[in-house]
């Protein structure tokens, strides 16, 4: 009888440990990463409803222990509102933010234009959310900003954190208008720019794939074409003038790479040091054969198809009318030089 009271005793025991284990392991986050996600408790909505909504979210891992907790240790009448949470935000906490009622829904609009480079739209980014510019520009280089990135977007990979790159995400936000909540981080602001950039490059992947080139060498192309060129017959032949001269090996002799390499602005004068300059975005030092390093800008999707898809030509240089914006091409050197004179 001692035995069977023993044995029925270690059965109880273990079966409490286990339901102990089994809530404490369903209270706690889903992810030990950080990842901010918008969630919104809309008016009349049950606690049941709630939880579902939580569990869609991904945000629980266990809906029935997030239920009965929410119904012993909270008032679970909670304002219909829309949180911040986050996916490594224990149960507990997640109850406790909702509890604190929800934030007003303020929204920042920012436009990102393209051909403009990751520092300009980060100007953007520190006056639009009050950050401090000098300490996002430092965070958003950081590889422990970045791995999780990488890991997240198949068109992101470890070859990106090159020591040489000078802003490792330049030339991969895609330009177009975004919608912020007012408090939104730089980690949340860049996912969003970065998803932009996914859905717009998926339809591409298979002709990116098919181009034997990687995605970082397509942009760097399309950053490229999109400071030199303006219309989409433009563009395709400066993508063509491009890979002509990589497979010539000769220089690129790009002015526009020359200024980034530089960290000018177009607005300023190049002086005959900055053409020498050597560093690895500089086309117009003799020793750079090929594409620069990295992209100089972020470009639009225009230039991007145009990367992929050049001009049926077959020129060698081209020459920009400064006052029209009009690109003059030829096979020619001597006519290059010709361009040079008459629209200098």
């Amino acid at each position: 009888m001692k035995k069977v009271i023993i044995s029925i005793s270690i059965i109880l025991i273990v079966f409490i440990l286990s339901i102990f284990l089994f809530i404490n392991y369903s209270l706690k986050s889903v992810s030990k990463e950080s990842e901010e996600v918008s969630f919104t408790i809309k008016s009349g909505m049950s606690a049941k409803k709630i939880v579902k909504e939580l569990s869609d979210a991904n945000l629980i891992r266990n809906s029935f222990v997030a239920e009965v907790y929410m119904r012993l240790k909270t008032d679970s009448n909670f304002m219909a509102a829309t949180y911040n949470l986050n996916r490594n935000m224990t149960v507990p906490e997640i109850f406790k933010t909702l509890a604190k009622g929800g934030r007003p829904d303020q929204m920042v609009h920012l436009t990102f234009v393209e051909g403009l480079t990751l520092k300009e739209y980060l100007k953007q980014i520190s006056e639009a959310f009050a950050l401090d510019y000098e300490q996002i520009l430092k965070e958003v280089n950081e590889e422990e900003f970045l791995k999780p990135l990488i890991d997240k977007y198949w068109f992101l990979d470890n070859d990106l954190l090159d020591k040489d790159v000078y802003y490792y995400l330049e030339g991969y936000l895609f330009p177009n208008t975004y919608e912020f909540y007012a408090n939104s981080s730089l980690k949340t602001i860049m996912t969003k720019l970065l998803d932009e950039t996914g859905k717009k490059l998926e339809p591409l992947k298979e002709e990116i794939e098919e181009s034997n080139k990687s995605v970082h060498d397509i942009l760097t192309m399309a950053s490229i074409i999109e400071k030199e060129a303006i219309s989409d017959d433009d563009r395709a032949k400066v993508s063509q003038v491009i890979r002509t001269r990589i497979a010539k090996n000769m220089n690129l002799g790009m002015d526009v790479t020359t200024y980034y390499g530089v960290q000018k602005s177009l607005k300023e004068a190049l002086t005959k040091q900055d053409l020498s300059n050597d560093n690895p975005y500089n086309t117009r030092n003799e020793k750079l054969k090929g594409l620069p390093i990295g992209p100089i800008c972020n470009a639009s999707l225009a230039s991007i198809k145009a990367a992929l898809e050049p001009a049926d030509t077959n020129y060698i240089y081209f020459y920009a009318d400064i006052k029209t914006g009009q690109i003059h091409f030829t096979d020619s050197y001597q006519e290059f030089l010709t361009f040079k004179e008459i629209y200098k």
